[in-house]
């Protein structure tokens, strides 16, 4: 406030002679003298939105980039005052950095979202309307009262709101006198890195395994093998014996020789290597 004393209010044809001489020829004095003389209105326009809780200089120091920028772009000759025409950047910049910096997780990305997020308090200060149940939910007529004036799905009018309580700390607890946290109630069951690795390297070494023991086949005992025990729908003897004109029962041979043959070579080839149980796992399936 002491800075913007320092800057006396300009006349219209003050402001225009300033914004000419920055225009035309680059003044630097006119520009400061133009930018300083409605640091009072970023002042004015960042208190505004001192109810996201976030530092008033923070939100005074953006705003003067957004009259800044609007310095840059300012024509006088449209006849409009600057102050008119800066409002729009100021907003514009405040209303970017509160969106960044409100909640870790990206608060809005399209204008209907944007607009959601800052006018969503005020609405709902208007309706007076919460949930009886004091969740902070609001009520089902309330949502679709405010998504049809912002033009909104009623579902983002429901998120947003939870998410104008602000980002929660896990570490915080439950209950004033209790000693449960947040975090408590996100257990991961999933496996941890190292059961998703040992996992990983298991199911390498029984390809591994598995190539090596169908490569001991000739292709009519491969094909039998691959039809009876490694498909999710295996095929019957029936159909076996009449793609290889052969009984049943002599396609229930072929596997079993073919199994056989596969169990033997894996076996042998377990005893080599540091992957034995792998290779053991696999015959025994």
């Amino acid at each position: 406030m002491k800075e913007t004393r320092k800057y006396e209010y300009l006349t219209p044809d003050q402001e225009r002679d300033l914004a000419l001489r920055w225009r035309d020829r680059q003044d630097r004095a006119a520009l400061d003298k133009l930018i300083g003389s409605h640091l009072r209105l970023v002042f004015k326009m960042a208190r505004g939105y001192q109810g996201y809780g976030l530092p008033l200089s923070d939100l005074i120091a953006e705003g003067n980039v957004g009259v800044m920028q609007a310095a840059q772009k300012f024509d006088p000759d449209k006849g409009f005052r600057f102050a008119t025409y800066a409002s729009w950047w100021v907003r514009a910049a405040i209303q970017e950095y509160v969106l960044h910096n409100w909640s870790l997780v990206k608060i809005g990305t399209t204008a209907a979202q944007k607009k959601l997020f800052f006018s969503l308090r005020r609405l709902k200060a208007r309706m007076n309307d919460l949930d009886s149940a004091g969740s902070g939910d609001l009520t089902p007529e309330a949502v679709e009262s405010i998504a049809t004036e912002l033009n909104v799905p009623q579902a983002e009018v429901v998120e947003m709101n939870r998410r104008l309580g602000m980002d929660r700390s896990l570490n915080a607890s439950l209950a004033e006198d209790g000693d449960s946290e947040w975090q408590d109630l996100l257990a991961d069951d999933s496996p941890d890195q190292e059961t998703v690795l040992a996992g990983t390297e298991e199911r390498k070494r029984r390809q591994q395994f598995l190539k090596l023991g169908l490569g001991v086949l000739d292709d009519r005992e491969r094909q039998i093998l691959v039809a009876r025990r490694l498909r999710e729908e295996p095929l019957t003897l029936e159909e076996l014996s009449q793609h290889f004109h052969v009984s049943r029962e002599r396609v229930r041979q072929l596997e079993v020789r073919a199994f056989e043959k596969v169990q033997k070579a894996v076996m042998a080839q377990a005893r080599q290597q540091p992957g034995a149980a792998a290779g053991k796992a696999l015959v025994n399936a």
